[in-house]
């Protein structure tokens, strides 16, 4: 079992960064792919990008390539999304998920994650 909390978000003017960490619980931690997702409201969930195990391997959707990044610390349990050059459309609750490391997940299959967080809500002033 791996538990995930978020935390990070809030109200940022556009044009500005914040970064969203990633707290997981378990000992497996090291072993599994970690992807970013976020929901708007009255839209599905999407894909914002993931990265391996090792950390050596990142995938992001279009929207957010070049302006946001996947990090992740295996030895704190943590992985981070920084985000840069925020936009209004960027508004949405975000949420870190888990799942083992595979083309599926690296790509965003979402059935493909097994574990979520409760996500966190980031709010981008025009």
């Amino acid at each position: 079992q791996v538990q995930l909390v978020e935390s990070g978000g809030g109200l940022v003017q556009g044009g500005g960064s914040l970064r969203l960490s990633c707290a997981a619980s378990g000992r497996t931690f090291s072993s599994y792919a970690m992807g970013w997702f976020r929901q708007a409201p009255g839209k599905e969930r999407e894909f914002v990008g993931a990265i391996s195990w090792s950390g050596g391997n990142t995938y992001y959707a279009d929207s957010v390539k070049g302006r946001f990044t996947i990090s992740r610390d295996n030895a704190k349990n943590t992985v981070y999304l920084q985000m840069n050059s925020l936009k209004p459309e960027d508004t949405a609750v975000y949420y870190c998920a888990a799942g083992f490391d595979s083309i599926a997940t690296m790509t965003g299959l979402q059935y493909e994650y097994d574990y979520w967080g409760q996500g966190t809500q980031v709010t981008v002033s025009s």
